[in-house]
Formats: C-alpha cells, sequence, structure tokens
C-alpha cells in the first residue's frame, strides 16, 4: 500500500510552511481513506465524513465524530448541533464586524465515521483515524484551529484536562495556534446555557486572532 501523502519541505519532512496545492493534498489523502475499514467503526457507516471548507482556509474547526445527519449527508456538522455552529460563526463575524461566515472556513472531525448510537469515539478509533485529521491540517496550515469539545481537545493537544479547564485558553498543535472551546451539541442542552457566553468569547477572541 502506498504511504499516504503529507507536506513536505525540501529536506522531506514536514514543514510549516504553506504546501503549493492545498486541494491537491487533500484528495490525495482522501483517496487514501478510499471505503476505509481500518477500524470498526465502518462497520455501521453509511458515509465517511472527510472535511468540508476551502482548502486554504485560515480557520479549521475540529469536533469529535459525526451524527446521524452527518453520517446521512457525508457533510460535517449539519444536523441540530451544526445549526448551532453556523449561527456561532456568522452571528459572530457580523457582531464583530469579521466579514467572513461558515463557508469560509474548514470543517472535519477527528474520526471520519459515525460511532454507534453517537457514543463517544474510542482511543484506537481516534488513533486509526486521527492520521487522516493530521494530514488534513498539515495540509492546510491554518493560522489557527478552534478545536471542539473535550473528546477532541484531549485527542489533538494530547492532554488530560477536561475542556472547563482548557477552554479559553491559546494552545498549540505543531506550531499551530489552538483554541478549545465547547462542542456544539454540548451547548444545546438545557443545562449548558450558561455556557453559551463562554463558547462565544472563545469563538470571538479565534476569529479576531485569524481575521484581524
Amino acid at each position: 500500500m502506498p504511504e499516504m501523502p503529507t507536506p513536505t519541505g525540501a529536506a522531506g519532512q514536514r514543514s510549516n510552511a504553506p504546501t503549493a496545492d492545498p486541494l491537491k493534498v487533500l484528495q490525495e489523502i482522501q483517496g487514501y481513506m478510499g471505503e476505509c475499514t481500518r477500524c470498526g467503526l465502518h462497520e455501521g457507516r453509511n458515509k465517511i465524513v472527510f472535511g468540508c471548507g476551502p482548502p486554504d482556509a485560515k480557520l479549521v474547526f475540529v469536533g469529535e465524530g459525526p451524527g446521524a445527519d452527518e453520517d446521512a449527508q457525508g457533510l460535517p456538522f449539519v444536523g441540530q448541533a451544526g445549526k448551532l455552529l453556523t449561527e456561532m460563526i456568522n452571528n459572530t463575524a457580523q457582531r464583530e464586524g469579521i466579514p467572513i461566515a461558515r463557508e469560509d472556513v474548514y470543517i472535519c472531525n477527528v474520526v471520519k465515521c459515525r460511532p454507534p448510537g453517537n457514543r463517544n469515539p474510542e482511543p484506537d478509533e481516534m488513533k486509526t483515524c486521527g492520521q487522516f485529521l493530521e494530514r488534513q491540517l498539515e495540509a492546510i496550515r491554518p493560522k489557527a484551529i478552534c478545536v471542539l469539545g473535550g473528546t477532541a481537545a484531549k485527542y489533538l493537544l494530547k492532554t488530560t484536562q477536561g475542556i472547563t479547564k482548557i477552554r479559553g485558553q491559546w494552545l498549540e498543535w505543531h506550531g499551530i495556534p489552538v483554541m478549545p472551546t465547547y462542542h456544539p451539541s454540548f451547548l444545546l442542552r438545557p443545562y449548558a446555557q450558561d455556557k453559551k457566553r463562554e463558547a462565544w468569547l472563545d469563538l470571538r477572541a479565534a476569529l479576531h486572532f485569524v481575521y484581524d
């Protein structure tokens, strides 16, 4: 099996510089993934949810995994949580005078197949599928990443701390600033309504950092 494509520098090492053609690299990564059967999540999926957005996006949002609507459509964040994320991005940008909308950012997940019953992905599932996420991020090389929820944050940032401890703090993944915040599905729960302002503050900080 051929090696998965990854952006490289002149010496064949991973580079912090943007790739010459991130779209081509993303297409190659998706082609390498194929009809993936590398972990058990493939057994119950309808569609692989690779990611969507401009390949040269300055901001990338990373969630944990697809839900039922995403599994049906093959696109990330299109269910109720996705609608809230769209509102958060569009409304915050408009409120802050930043001329961007959801279609200007790239959105993906750690795992590309829906976990049964929308459970959290298992560590081995994230390890197997996370290689594709990491290549996506390396191809795009955004100015910043906004990671959504504790599961995705723990994987990407290799931390054991919960999202309430690290949200709102600038952390780092391979030299790229990362802003952790709450997952929109959490914010939809009745007992989490008081967390929406915190999520708005996190998103506002990320948007100003990237687009100012």
